[in-house]
């Protein structure tokens, strides 16, 4: 049976990492980089009005029972239910702590909240592999460090994964990142009724290939060559018998 201090023990050690994590992007993004993000949205209208109205995406400001009523394809469904299927909530963000300068302060932090609306918008899930894909088109987008830093983990995916993700998930990253208007100016709270498709086709997002299918196709291919090769195994065997 594990302890109650074992229990703690991990619990402490997964806020810690999630700590450093948030403070080596905070540490990261300065001077240039959160600046960088600060003046595009100072050059696009609708960021500088993101930077005026300073909205923050909770559970108290999102009412997810109203978004699960939106139409089926509209952006604030898909966020909700995106957020149910993987099980996370607005809530998940660290409150940026490192950066003196209230105003680049809250671009950081409207970053990180925002960061689950690019996960509904691809359709990119949480596990590893589409975490680094996400982070991925975030650094060609955003060119925060940190984003570019997080890519280092691929290393740690099964060889299967890697190179889906180097033939498929990094070119359209790379890709639509670099050639899709800047989505630290999306105002979320005023587009959560618009049709999703109509909004990647505004900011010149393609959706990538649905990561979980194409999983599941290859955790099924697996499966039919095993069963194939036992197959021959079984007639080998009986051949030999008779």
């Amino acid at each position: 049976m594990v302890s109650l201090g074992t229990y703690f023990a991990i619990f402490v050690m997964t806020n810690y990492f999630s700590d450093m994590v948030a403070a080596l992007g905070e540490a990261t993004s300065k001077p240039y980089f959160v600046d960088r993000l600060r003046k595009a949205m100072l050059s696009s209208p609708t960021g500088r009005r993101i930077l005026r109205d300073k909205p923050r995406i909770t559970s108290q400001t999102m009412s997810l029972e109203r978004l699960r009523q939106l139409p089926e394809n509209s952006v604030g469904r898909i966020y909700a239910g995106w957020l149910d299927r993987e099980g996370v909530t607005p809530d998940t963000r660290d409150n940026v702590r490192y950066i003196d300068d209230p105003e680049e302060a809250y671009v950081m932090q409207r970053y990180r909240e925002s960061h689950d609306f690019y996960h509904a918008l691809t359709g990119l899930p949480v596990f590893a592999e589409g975490e680094i894909a996400l982070k991925a088109f975030e650094f060609a987008n955003t060119v925060l460090p940190m984003t570019g830093l997080s890519l280092a983990a691929v290393v740690k995916l099964k060889p299967a994964a890697r190179r889906r993700f180097f033939s498929t998930y990094l070119p359209w990253a790379v890709s639509n990142g670099l050639k899709s208007e800047e989505v630290i100016n999306i105002y979320w709270e005023e587009v959560l009724e618009k049709d999703a498709s109509q909004l990647r086709k505004e900011l010149g997002i393609e959706q990538p290939p649905d990561l979980r299918e194409a999983r599941k196709a290859m955790r099924n291919k697996k499966n039919a060559e095993k069963a194939a090769k036992e197959t021959r195994h079984e007639i080998g065997d009986a051949l030999m018998t008779n």
